[in-house]
């Protein structure tokens, strides 16, 4: 039997997953009999999380949440199922592609669906010339703080995985400097984002346009969270394959 470990760097990300209890090893657990880790923004916190998931007997790692759009045609509220997770230092490792059919079978009738790159960066990119210029030089369609992380601990246990993530910010939005301020520590701090608009006023139009932006995005991640991970079998993997995937994951390269 497949067991699912979802991590999710916040809660308001993972209430699409349909939280059931607390797990014994201080995770969550699911009602499909999935677990999640709720890890906190950034690859470290991420790799702890998905570390803590295969101890609890986790068989496939799935990163979920919302993600930046780099790709201009990606809209607030696009199921991005990515093919490739790379990391900022030219890393680059896949997700599991029977699963990722899985899933995109299961999604196609509801909302618009992207795959490609994924890109993990160690901080935000909140500028349209970032967005732009990350775009260019990676091809990435999209970007987070977690995935790579994740895919690189599932590569490392020779487990299967999956990537779901859906824009919030799209590649025509600057994130304002509040929000990014107010994320600083793992988790958004509403007391320092507060008080960053205090100081800046300036930001509310923007920060009432990524308010718009997020609804979109929480009710697409609502669709994939009632439509369910539909995780592969569990599939068994050759040691000398296993030992390929973990030091791939250690440099960071591709596996062919």
């Amino acid at each position: 039997m497949t067991v699912v470990g979802i991590v999710a760097a916040l809660a308001a990300e993972a209430r699409a997953l349909g939280l059931l209890h607390d797990h014994s090893s201080g995770l969550k657990a699911l009602k499909d009999g999935s677990l999640l880790a709720l890890s906190g923004i950034g690859s470290d916190a991420a790799t702890r999380g998905a570390e803590a998931l295969v101890a609890a007997g986790a068989t496939a790692l799935a990163s979920w949440g919302m993600a930046g759009g780099l790709d201009p045609a990606l809209g607030a509220g696009t199921i991005f199922l990515p093919a490739e997770i790379i990391s900022g230092a030219g890393g680059v490792l896949p997700t599991a592609e029977p699963w990722r059919e899985r899933l995109r079978a299961a999604l196609a009738g509801h909302r618009p669906l992207a795959s490609g790159k994924l890109l993990t960066s160690a901080h935000a990119i909140a500028a349209v010339d970032g967005k732009a210029a990350a775009f260019a030089q990676t091809g990435a369609a999209a970007v987070d703080m977690e995935s790579f992380a994740v895919a690189q601990v599932a590569a490392r246990h020779g487990l299967p995985f999956m990537a779901v993530r859906v824009i919030v910010d799209t590649a025509h939005d600057a994130l304002p400097a509040s929000v990014v301020a107010a994320s600083r520590g793992g988790q958004v701090q509403m007391g320092r984002l507060i008080g960053s608009l205090a100081m800046a006023p300036g930001d509310l139009p923007k920060l009432l346009r990524l308010a718009q932006r997020y609804r979109a995005a929480t009710r697409a991640l609502a669709v994939v969270g009632r439509s369910g991970l539909h995780a592969p079998p569990a599939v068994a993997v050759a040691p000398g394959l296993t030992a390929a995937l973990a030091v791939a994951a250690a440099v960071g390269v591709r596996i062919s």
